[in-house]
């Protein structure tokens, strides 16, 4: 009985020591140093207040047909949903390595009826029943802390994932709003270009008119119908244009193309103002720089586990159970059996495993180091670029109004002299041309005014605050991308 007090204390003794004397080896996590510019380039002169974007940063528009695009978008699309499936294989995998924590307890009862070898020393052979009903416990004891490292690195992993959902839904209702925007721009396109049929149509009837009647030659009467059947390509083309631009909205959507049908409603808006606040903003409103960060974390951690590896393990195993040779007494007091303990494996020689795991590991974090400093640098370019085409835009379709005025005069002025007889119908050709084109590019350009505040705003994060937990999409559990657990007591 002293001797079973005395494995027991031992065991004991030797858990206590270990854990005391336990040590967590590896670098801790520190954010790399950057360099955050004051402001932006392409900014205005004068600092603006942060925009406060909400996550439905698409009512700024005021526009409830894209209000209710985005929302089914959300509630719908099907590589949103896979990001989210994925948030909940990371938080199981992650659940998977917390286990490591605690120790594993298993029941393993058997059953066994043998017999001996009569040629044995004992000289007879024995018959007889084995009944085995012990519970075995095995335990890893974290010294160096490689559990820990590993559970640190895999709630980074998990933590990006939920980062990168959001990054998907992030794009995909700036996907919605470009397509949507490029939709009513195309029909305010075809408006344009209806009405142009129609006008065109009334100058080939009166140039046939004055033909038979001798007013003017087979070549105006050539031009006015070569200039009505341009102008009908044209209508075809942008009837494509908008077909396919309403499938992709419906894919958006998770639908099928033949499921959605829009109205046709001409683009008539301009895009809100948007402050973009200062650079050193930008950092915390970025998903895919916080996902960018977040696996730099765990590549990390994981080089505290290749360190950990280098260092001896220390385990605690033991069985308690009972065994008889006879069902009836199989739980009796006096059947019961125990065994209690420690063991250490060292690590002596791996042929260059280990130095080689390591190794990786750092070159590892080297590489997402780099990948990190890119992500930032690359958030700092989509805000100037979507700054420089609000701007560059804005000045375009000023320009480009001007443009459409003028051209307006040019075609009433080339009516004129031509019902007049002063010239021929090239010159009304002409006229019709530059009008029409003039028109088609400044509903171009109003949507490309459109789009940019849309990237803009996406560049800004889209309403994502690393501060803010993420929320699920509609119809997805909310557990899926809630903030990760806290850790297992250690």
């Amino acid at each position: 009985m002293k001797s079973k007090r005395r494995w027991i204390v031992a065991a004991a003794m030797f858990i206590l020591s270990a854990t005391l004397a336990s040590c967590t080896v590896g670098p801790d996590y520190q954010r790399p140093p950057l360099d955050v510019p004051a402001g932006y380039k392409s900014a205005s002169s004068q600092p603006a207040p942060s925009a406060r974007l909400g996550q439905d940063w698409w009512r700024l528009f005021g526009d409830p047909v894209l209000n209710e695009l985005e929302e089914s978008a959300i509630a719908s699309n099907q590589s949103l949903k896979a990001a989210v499936a994925r948030v909940a294989q990371a938080r199981a995998s992650s659940q998977v390595v917390a286990s490591q924590f605690y120790p594993t307890v298993m029941a393993n009862p058997s059953y066994q009826r043998a017999r001996t070898s009569g040629n044995e020393v004992s000289g007879k052979a024995v018959t007889g029943n084995n009944y085995l009903i012990p519970l075995d416990l095995a335990y890893e004891v974290d010294v160096w802390g490689r559990v820990r490292r590993s559970y640190e690195a895999s709630q980074a992993q998990m933590e990006a994932s939920v980062i990168d959902a959001e990054v998907v839904r992030q794009t995909l209702t700036a996907d919605v709003a470009v397509n949507y925007f490029t939709l009513r721009s195309l029909d305010a396109q075809a408006e344009i270009l209806d009405r142009n049929v129609q006008t065109f149509k009334d100058h080939l009837e009166l140039t046939k008119k004055q033909f038979s009647t001798g007013m003017v030659s087979r070549i105006d009467v050539a031009q006015a119908q070569s200039q009505l059947d341009v102008t009908l390509t044209s209508v075809i083309e942008v009837q494509r244009q908008r077909a396919d631009t309403e499938h992709a909205l419906a894919i958006l959507l998770g639908r099928a193309p033949s499921e959605l049908s829009l109205a046709k409603r001409p683009l008539d808006m301009t895009p809100p103002v948007i402050p973009p606040g200062l650079p050193s903003e930008l950092l915390r409103r970025r998903p895919d720089v916080a996902e960018a960060e977040q696996l730099l974390t765990a590549a990390n951690a994981q080089i505290g586990v290749a360190q950990a590896n280098f260092y001896p393990t220390f385990s605690l195993s033991g069985a308690a159970g009972y065994e008889s040779v006879n069902l009836r007494h199989a739980v009796d007091w006096q059947s019961r059996i125990w065994s209690i303990g420690p063991s250490v494996s060292i690590p002596i020689f791996e042929g260059g495993r280990l130095t080689a795991s390591l190794a990786q590991a750092k070159a590892r974090y080297d590489e997402l180091q780099a990948n990190y400093r890119q992500a930032v640098l690359g958030a700092y370019v989509d805000v100037e670029d979507a700054l420089t085409d609000l701007h560059m835009r804005a000045d375009a379709a000023a320009a480009q109004n001007l443009a459409v005025n003028s051209s307006r005069e040019y075609l009433q002025l080339a009516e004129l002299q031509y019902k007049k007889g002063l010239t021929n119908y090239l010159l009304v050709v002409d006229a019709s041309r530059t009008l029409l084109t003039n028109e088609v590019s400044a509903e171009q350009i109003r949507n490309q005014r459109m789009i940019a505040a849309v990237l803009l705003i996406k560049a800004l994060g889209g309403g994502w605050d690393e501060n803010r937990q993420t929320p699920a999409p509609s119809g997805q559990n909310a557990a899926a991308t809630s903030q990760p657990t806290t850790a297992p007591a250690k």
